[in-house]
């Protein structure tokens, strides 16, 4: 696991520069004395009395500001500012990645973001890149109430105990890996993924033909998959 997320890191550091002008501001919030810095995408013409859909996201790797740079470059920019969404993606705080301790912020650091930005329903889609899709889903199962949908890209549940899973039980799932990714992350997706449709889950599962794990299909103009099913979970999702 340590050896793909250092190759993870490595790979995201490659891709390019952004294709869009969506206005990204850096922010810090403080949750119990401990900074939160995080990028957040703002609709073009942003109007803050406006309820706009919202996206939490989770960067890849070690989670710091170059891996949340890269994300919303490569993942988000262009199609938020396309569709009208707030993402925001915070940096591991002090280097404590989401899916340990960094996991203390919350669900601090999600009340502070309702009541900075106007998220339509008060509820986020969660979704994130390796390290980042298994914080996705880490923070999803953890507090249910304050989201739609979760993605993975890759990710997955990894701490699944039967009371997380069912926590997950009203969420939009999403779940993507690549073909050529390892069988630690394509077998664990498959296999929970079958299993959240065993319990009647609304689940999607792709597994992206000759993609590695840093995909490209779900990059630049791939990643309108991303919102398209971001947009379905608004309406409920299909199986």
């Amino acid at each position: 696991m340590a050896t793909m997320l250092r190759a993870t890191a490595a790979a995201v550091l490659l891709w390019t520069a952004p294709f869009s002008a969506a206005k990204v501001l850096d922010e810090t919030a403080i949750i119990d004395e401990t900074p939160v810095h995080y990028k957040v995408i703002l609709p073009k013409d942003y109007d803050p009395e406006k309820a706009y859909p919202g996206v939490l996201a989770f960067p890849p790797g070690s989670q710091t500001a170059d891996m949340v740079m890269t994300i919303v470059e490569r993942s988000l920019r262009g199609e938020a500012e396309r569709r009208g969404y707030i993402v925001i993606v915070p940096a591991a705080p002090r280097g404590r990645l989401f899916t340990e301790a960094g996991a203390l912020v919350f669900p601090a650091f999600i009340t502070q973001m309702l009541a900075k930005y106007k998220i339509r329903d008060n509820k986020f889609h969660a979704a994130g890149m390796s390290n980042g899709g298994l914080s996705a889903f880490h923070i999803a199962a953890s507090y249910p109430q304050y989201f739609l949908s979760v993605t993975g890209f890759p990710g997955y549940l990894r701490d699944a105990t039967a009371e997380r899973v069912n926590a997950l039980a009203k969420m939009c799932i999403n779940m993507h890996v690549g073909e050529l990714d390892t069988p630690v992350w394509r077998e664990s997706m498959q296999a929970q993924a079958a299993q959240f449709r065993k319990f009647g889950y609304k689940v999607r599962f792709t597994i992206e033909k000759d993609q590695p794990h840093v995909m490209n299909t779900l990059q630049g103009f791939g990643a309108a998959r991303l919102f398209d099913q971001f947009e379905e979970a608004q309406m409920g999702c299909s199986k």
